[in-house]
């Protein structure tokens, strides 16, 4: 009577196998991570636009309701208080900017449309980390649209994932 021996182990095609799906669960998680870290960045702009409202609201009631030029003593009085830090997630300080006729200038723009649409038009038309400012507008999902009301203003920022966050009072 022949005794069979039995070795007890895994078989070349299981090990592969295993390090087929492990690799698979690896790219996933490669390719996942990117665009979670986008989305994290985002929320956090959203946040910092919500936190120029703030900024701006606390303004008008210091200021009989007018609203900021947005230039620096703005910025170091309404939005860095207390020592805080006002820069994009990247790490740059955010851009307060206007389309103006000379390309880009500091302050905030005016809605002057006639077809209701306030500049910028469209999201490639600034940056990511660019704050946009304008006067006499309010948001209309992901676009400014003239408004009327003296102390009216939409605050817009192109967002690094897709599309643009507005936010008006």
């Amino acid at each position: 009577m022949k005794k069979e021996s039995h070795k007890k182990g895994f078989t070349i095609i299981e090990v592969v196998l295993v390090l087929a799906i492990a690799g698979l669960i690896f790219l996933m998680v490669f390719i996942a991570l990117p665009a979670m870290q986008r989305g994290q960045r985002d929320t956090q702009r959203k946040n910092d636009l919500a936190r120029v409202i703030t900024a701006v609201q606390n303004y008008q009631s210091n200021n009989k309701g007018k609203i900021p030029d947005f230039k620096q003593t703005f910025i170091d009085n309404y939005l860095k208080t207390a020592g805080d830090s006002f820069t994009d997630p990247s790490g740059t300080d955010y851009q307060f900017y206007t389309k103006g006729g000379d390309g880009r200038q500091v302050g905030i723009a005016e809605c002057n449309a006639t077809n209701g649409e306030c500049a910028p038009k469209a999201p490639t038309e600034f940056e990511s980390g660019t704050i946009v400012a304008i006067k006499g507008a309010t948001c209309d999902g992901e676009k400014a649209v003239k408004s009327s009301g003296n102390n009216k203003f939409a605050i817009l920022m192109k967002l690094e994932g897709a599309g643009t966050a507005c936010y008006s009072n």
